[in-house]
């Protein structure tokens, strides 16, 4: 018996009377070597990885309640689901999220002294141009907005992400006007 690259004969231990690696010339179908994946195993799994194409995924929908969550990790649920890495079909470079409808937005919670210390940033672009706001004036004015750019912020950048930004609604009451859609409700622990 023969090792396959090799024409000479070589013997089925190698030195020290371990098993020789390599693969076994298809003239001695008897011999089985357990590093060596056998016909059965090789036909029972699929050998390449599933890749989504665009329109293959069909998005669902899902409402969010905000009310009594805590910021960050209401978003860190909210961004995984419009990424669609909830999904075993995921696929990082096609959109394969859902739709995500956040109610309540106006009762999101933060922990410790963060809606005083942590701040907002905004700029024209124009000389004394920026706008520095705390989370509480933010929250106060629109609430929305705070959710959203926790949000969208852990969305990846570019066209891809501006795309599944498009996918998120938020509001600051209960109410939401996409029933038509029959959203599923989603209880986040």
């Amino acid at each position: 018996m023969a090792i396959l690259g090799d024409s000479r004969s070589a013997p089925l231990s190698g030195p020290l009377g371990r098993p020789r690696l390599g693969r076994v010339s298809s003239s001695d179908e008897s011999y089985f070597h357990p590093l060596l994946p056998s016909a059965d195993r090789a036909h029972d799994m699929p050998r390449q990885t599933y890749h989504a194409k665009p329109g293959e995924i069909e998005p669902a929908w899902h409402v969010l309640d905000a009310e009594g969550k805590i910021l960050g990790r209401f978003a860190t649920h909210a961004a995984t689901i419009l990424m669609g890495k909830h999904r075993p079909e995921y696929t990082p470079h096609v959109l394969s999220g859902d739709f995500v409808i956040v109610t309540n937005a106006a009762k999101i919670v933060m922990t410790g002294n963060k809606l005083d210390d942590k701040t907002l940033r905004r700029y024209s672009g124009y000389p004394s141009g920026q706008k520095v706001e705390t989370y509480r004036r933010v929250l106060d004015r629109d609430p929305t907005r705070l959710v959203r750019q926790a949000i969208v912020r852990m969305l990846p950048s570019g066209r891809l992400g501006r795309e599944i930004e498009s996918r998120l609604k938020v509001y600051a009451d209960d109410k939401h006007p996409h029933q038509a859609q029959q959203p599923k409700v989603l209880e986040i622990g």
